[in-house]
């Protein structure tokens, strides 16, 4: 499981709150807060831990294809020169 530092995840059950408070117009302690923030971690987190590593995944094939391209640009063309001829 994501361990978050304390800050943030002070952060996101104030967003809990604020989201009941402004949205639902309910109150929400912060023990409800910190469950629902534990809860989005554990069972909801894994999707966008996941697509996450699927984006840094593309991002590396693209550049790894620019640097294939790069490398490519470098090579010299030869010449294949037959001086009996």
């Amino acid at each position: 499981m994501i361990k978050l530092p304390k800050e943030a995840k002070d952060q996101m059950i104030g967003k809990i709150q604020g989201y009941f408070e402004d949205e639902r117009d309910e109150r929400i302690g912060d023990l409800g807060a910190e469950m629902l923030v534990d809860f989005f971690v554990k069972e909801i987190g894994v999707y966008y831990y996941n697509q996450g590593v699927d984006d840094a995944k593309q991002l590396m094939e693209e550049r790894w294809v620019a640097i294939e391209e790069d490398m490519e640009s470098l090579q010299r063309p030869t010449t294949t020169t037959n001086k009996n001829r």
